[in-house]
């Protein structure tokens, strides 16, 4: 069996019992210093800082590119990157998924270690919002932190340029 942080795992019971997605309660705060920003850190900060409101407002959504007709390049274009240049890091990347953040008419291309670093930080949002609903009926106050314990290690593993590509 594994061992985790009792701080932490205090901290989850407690957040548990009176679920909020408060980012300042202890919980939440821990894992948005050490997991959240750090994985959402792009060299084009104000775009990430859109996104992490689009993720925690549950608006953003991703995409493949190339399933849709070019039909005509808008002036913003430039600053949306392209299929070849990420939007959030500025490198020239080949990027397969493109992003848009709530009802903008915008899209952003993104490389896939940008991808992955969203998709991490999603899925470990989804499933906090599943628990705050009452919709994570199958398991104990275990089970779920330990859940929790491997979305924040996808977090660090896309943080570290990890990531799995998908073919």
């Amino acid at each position: 069996k594994m061992l985790a942080d009792l701080s932490l795992y205090n901290e989850f019971r407690s957040w548990k019992d009176d679920p909020t997605m408060d980012r300042s309660c202890p919980f939440l705060d821990k894992i948005y210093q050490e997991d959240i920003f750090p994985c959402l850190t792009f060299s084009k900060s104000e775009l990430a800082s859109a996104v992490l409101e689009a993720v925690e407002n549950n608006t953003l959504s991703i995409e493949p590119v190339g399933l849709q007709p070019v039909r005509f390049v808008k002036a913003s274009a430039v600053e949306c990157g392209g299929p070849k240049k990420c939007a959030l890091t500025g490198q020239s990347k080949s990027c397969k998924h493109r992003i848009k953040l709530g009802d903008s008419s915008n899209y952003y291309y993104i490389s896939p270690f940008c991808r992955y670093r969203i998709t991490s930080v999603c899925n470990f949002f989804t499933y906090i919002r599943y628990i705050q609903q009452g919709l994570v009926k199958q398991q104990d106050v275990d089970q779920m932190f330990w859940e929790v314990m491997q979305l924040r290690k996808e977090m660090s593993l896309a943080k570290l340029g990890y990531f799995k590509e998908e073919l």
